[in-house]
């Protein structure tokens, strides 16, 4: 039963649809309340899941939803997830992401999602409830109106949203709402801030569809600067593509323009999907750029006679190694924000249209005839210290699951020791796509983009696709119960657990860089397989301590017909490949010495748990 505070006694008043028809020489209206209004605006546009927390300043808004046929409200267990749920269903292409909480806490949840989603450019929607206006400033029970020394949850939405408004009039919604709509398209999260007797007010619509405002006009810049640029340039042409191409879909628009400059290609981190596949009509795939990255990136980089940036910013994990390479060649940008590094930049919010033009200008007469392939496309890995301890090496288990997952499956990755092997060593799967948050690198983020991705495939009635999720156990104790939520709904989820017992990355900077003095940061050992086999009869759920019990795991996994979870045991004291371990200083002999140390002298360190 849900509480009734002061101020937010339901309104009866106003039915979901209600013809008014007025006086004479009026036109007929419909008036709805404010949340029947949204859902079905929302619905008209396409969106078909709304993920959420549901609360009493927001349960309007599903009693909404359940009367809208078109759209479904997916009940996550925190806001947080929520929140990657609605940011891992855009990433997945099947359209705009939706997030929706109360107020209090549950609003304050959605902070860190959102992040994410604002620093990497992801288009979300975030509906949070409020209490009632009548109790701005009055100490009402989770006020955050700004009033009267409450805390301003405008001002904190507003710092991680492209578009943040508080909505104090039932009319307003039918400018706001399309406003948020529009904004979010350009690539970030939009919040309306929406208190409960707002929600449940009354709205006149003209006629019976709402109105739907219009879109904001898309900066498309002139693409000719970059191709005067290519005409002139002599050697091969090397391209570093982002996030950009993922959210505009220009995979096939990049392609194009790749084959006519017969261009390698190198993907950001968090776009490691925009090039293709090896080996499926995309061989000139160079890899991933940046701290996870392979060094063969750099190398190509320098050797051309031209570096074409699409689509991102390059922040430090996507550029790290590239800053002399980069430096030394002539660098041009095409995308909606200029790179972190000096180069000429042409803006555009409409990457499809922007490179078909800039094809377009480089075809034919036009074509540039001093651009050629390389002599060679090499690519190299980074080579972290050989170890020999318990568990199975990340290599090998990237390896396993190269092997056995099929095409079409979607990958997401959380942040740590465990994602930098999967980006590093795990190849994008065919007509898959591979997700990863490093705009905030919010550990557990995996869980809940996995979940919006599975909607997602359910949308477009993939039934051969799965998601895999692969995350650690660290990852796993923030927001894992997550999996409960694949449960509930059967969602095509398969979990891989790596458990090293560990916040390993911070194990490994504590060996590296604090002389593994001490550790805050290892585990009491878990069973993360049989603990949820035990809380979750109806899951698949196993652990697996060696590479074959893995990969007979992961095949049983895939075919399960609903979620399933494998963890498998690895080493926290495995150095990962991430090149901030593997710089100048830090070379192979030096961290093997290191790892002997470590393990001669552990009973040794007082903080070890």
């Amino acid at each position: 039963m849900t509480a009734t505070f002061p101020g937010v006694a339901r309104n009866i008043g106003c039915h979901r649809n209600e013809i008014d028809l007025g006086g004479l020489g009026e036109q007929m209206a419909m008036k709805q309340r404010v949340v029947d209004y949204i859902v079905g605006h929302l619905a008209a546009i396409g969106v078909d899941y709304i993920f959420g927390v549901d609360g009493t300043n927001i349960e309007d808004l599903y009693d909404a939803a359940f009367f809208q046929s078109d759209i479904t409200a997916v009940l996550a267990k925190h806001e947080f997830s929520a929140a990657t749920m609605a940011d891992g269903y855009s990433r997945s292409g099947s359209g705009l992401g939706v997030v929706a909480a109360t107020s209090g806490g549950g609003a304050l949840n959605l902070v860190p999602g959102l992040g994410e989603s604002f620093a990497s450019r992801v288009p979300v929607l975030a509906l949070v409830g409020q209490p009632a206006t009548t109790m701005d400033g009055r100490g009402s029970f989770e006020d955050t109106s700004g009033r009267n020394g409450s805390l301003n949850a405008e001002a904190l939405f507003s710092e991680v949203s492209v578009f943040c408004r508080r909505v104090l009039a039932p009319a307003d919604i039918l400018s706001a709402l399309p406003a948020a709509l529009a904004a979010a398209r350009t690539g970030g999260p939009a919040v309306l801030l929406l208190p409960k007797d707002v929600q449940q007010a009354c709205v006149r619509i003209n006629g019976y569809t709402g109105e739907h405002g219009v879109e904001r006009p898309r900066a498309i810049g002139d693409p000719h600067p970059i191709a005067r640029a290519l005409r002139r340039a002599i050697g091969p042409v090397t391209i570093i593509a982002g996030e950009q191409v993922d959210r505009d879909d220009a995979r096939a628009e990049l392609a194009s323009l790749r084959a006519v400059l017969r261009a390698r290609v190198a993907c950001v981190p968090h776009a490691k999907d925009v090039a293709g596949t090896p080996g499926f009509g995309s061989s000139s795939a160079l890899g991933v750029t940046g701290v996870m990255g392979h060094p063969s990136v750099a190398e190509a980089v320098a050797g051309s006679a031209l570096c074409l940036v699409v689509g991102t910013r390059l922040p430090v994990t996507a550029r790290a190694g590239l800053d002399d390479a980069l430096a030394a060649v002539r660098t041009i940008s095409i995308g909606s924000a200029p790179p972190y590094v000096e180069c000429t930049h042409v803006h555009t919010d409409d990457l499809r249209t922007s490179l078909r033009m800039l094809t377009s200008e480089l075809t034919g007469r036009a074509r540039p005839t001093g651009v050629r392939v390389p002599d060679a496309v090499s690519r190299t890995e980074l080579s972290p210290p050989a170890f020999d301890g318990p568990g199975v090496r990340y290599r090998d288990a990237m390896s396993v699951l190269d092997s056995v997952l099929p095409d079409e499956v979607d990958i997401v990755v959380d942040a740590g020791n465990t994602g930098a092997a999967a980006v590093h060593y795990l190849p994008v799967r065919r007509m898959g796509r591979f997700a990863v948050a490093l705009g905030m690198g919010g550990m557990g983020y995996s869980f809940g983009a996995g979940i919006g991705m599975a909607f997602a495939r359910a949308k477009a009635q993939a039934p051969r696709g799965r998601v895999v999720v692969i995350a650690g156990d660290g990852a796993f104790f923030m927001h894992g119960m997550e999996v409960h939520t694949a449960v509930h709904y059967r969602l095509p989820v398969t979990f891989v657990l790596f458990n090293n017992n560990a916040h390993a990355m911070s194990v490994t900077r504590e060996q590296l860089f604090y002389g593994d003095q001490y550790s805050y940061n290892r585990f009491a050992p878990s069973r993360l397989g049989a603990g949820l086999a035990a809380m979750f009869p109806q899951l698949p759920s196993v652990d697996v301590t060696d590479a074959d019990g893995f990969s007979a795991a992961i095949r049983t996994a895939l075919d399960i017909d609903g979620p399933a979870v494998v963890s498998v045991e690895c080493a926290a004291d495995e150095i990962p490949p991430v090149a901030t371990f593997l710089n100048g200083q830090i070379t192979n002999a030096t961290a093997r010495q290191q790892i002997s140390i470590i393990e001669e002298n552990r009973t040794d360190v007082a903080a070890y748990a």
